[in-house]
């Protein structure tokens, strides 16, 4: 990136090389980065695998680059390059078509781009901003509530910054006003942030960290979710109304770090243990595993089974547990009769299976009209 850097105006959009422009070390959707100084072919490799950059490779490639929205970008003190606050995906798009070395690197397959549009490459509308915190309403109000989303995660990082600088100048700032400069009328922002704290605090303690997930991607929406249930804070000490205070650093008991270890696992899954995330999809298995942790025996169960259903089970009234089964065996027996057609009569072992189900059917009609007659 070494080359003349322009001296730009502050808030004048004007038109820069993009081999001036460097990107945002600092950028919340890094969601592998785990803190790390990371040089720009890592970056633009994590965004390639988190955002799904081919879409905008192939964009580009086929009508040049649309300098419809200025890079928002900040002199951080560097001789060669402005940082990008916003615009990151397309720089790194751009970087990738120009360098095809860097991307046979990274195993990136780029279009073939005609080359009278090459050169909508060379000048990159830009505006310079005074400071991250005076960027921060407009890329807040785009990635978090407007158009452009960022995922769970790369919000909560994004907004959890932002309320820590603004404590830094003032203790009385609160994320509610926050919430109210970006537009979210849900208290989300609340919720995310109190999220991102409880993971600051298992990766200080060695619990957990992102990179130790199995899931394939991070779905922090299942934790900022499950926090903001019941069950989960009573599970981890953290108070029934821990949800509508301002978030804290360290929020979790010292006495509950053990808890808190094994909801993230059993969120998140552990790669080091070989521990799988017990979560198939949020709904409805964050509530379900919230109904197992208010068990007892439910949690032994899940210990000792590493099954969700299973636990769960241990929950459910036993008068639940037999309307449900009795429903459903129902239904299977009606499945059964509607494709009987189907048996040939060779099968002698399956006569025996419906001769079983039969026997059991009558035990069970018996014992329920026993306790019927008991019953008036």
């Amino acid at each position: 990136m070494a080359g003349d850097r322009p001296t730009l105006e502050l808030n004048q959009p004007e038109r820069v090389s993009p081999d001036v422009l460097q990107l945002d070390r600092l950028n919340p959707r890094l969601v592998l980065a785990g803190g790390k100084k990371s040089i720009d072919k890592q970056i633009i490799n994590l965004l390639y695998q988190e955002d799904e950059l081919s879409e905008l490779l192939s964009s580009i490639a086929a009508n040049g680059y649309l300098d419809f929205e200025p890079l928002v970008v900040l002199d951080e003190g560097s001789d060669e390059a402005y940082t990008v606050l916003e615009g990151n995906r397309r720089l790194a798009a751009v970087r990738l078509i120009k360098d095809p070395e860097l991307a046979a690197e990274l195993g990136i397959t780029i279009p073939d781009m005609p080359a009278d549009l090459i050169p909508t490459m060379d000048a990159i509308r830009v505006i310079l901003v005074e400071s991250r915190a005076a960027a921060r309403t407009f890329i807040a109000f785009k990635h978090i509530n407007g158009p452009h989303r960022w995922n769970s995660y790369a919000k909560a990082q994004y907004a959890a910054r932002w309320y820590r600088d603004e404590k830094e100048n003032n203790p009385d700032a609160t994320l509610d006003a926050i919430a109210e400069r970006i537009g979210d009328k849900h208290t989300t922002i609340k919720r995310m942030v109190a999220a991102i704290y409880v993971l600051e605090q298992a990766e200080k303690e060695g619990l957990f960290t992102v990179d130790n997930r199995t899931t394939k991607r991070f779905p922090f929406s299942h934790l900022y979710t499950a926090l903001s249930r019941r069950e989960y804070t009573a599970y981890l000490g953290l108070g029934t109304s821990w949800a509508n205070w301002e978030p804290i650093p360290n929020p979790v008991p010292a006495d509950h770090l053990e808890k808190l270890k094994d909801v993230l696992h059993w969120i998140f899954g552990f790669k080091p243990d070989g521990i799988d995330s017990i979560i198939g999809s949020q709904n409805p298995d964050i509530k379900r595993l919230g109904e197992v942790i208010g068990s007892t025996a439910a949690v032994a169960t899940l210990r000792a089974e590493s099954s969700l259903k299973a636990a769960w089970e241990q929950t459910r009234p036993a008068d639940t547990k037999f309307s449900t089964a009795l429903i459903a065996a129902r239904g299977s027996i009606r499945d059964a009769v509607n494709s009987v057609h189907a048996f040939d009569g060779k099968d002698l072992s399956l006569l025996e299976v419906s001769s079983e189900i039969k026997e059991q059917a009558d035990l069970l009609h018996e014992r329920m009209v026993k306790k019927t007659g008991e019953s008036s």
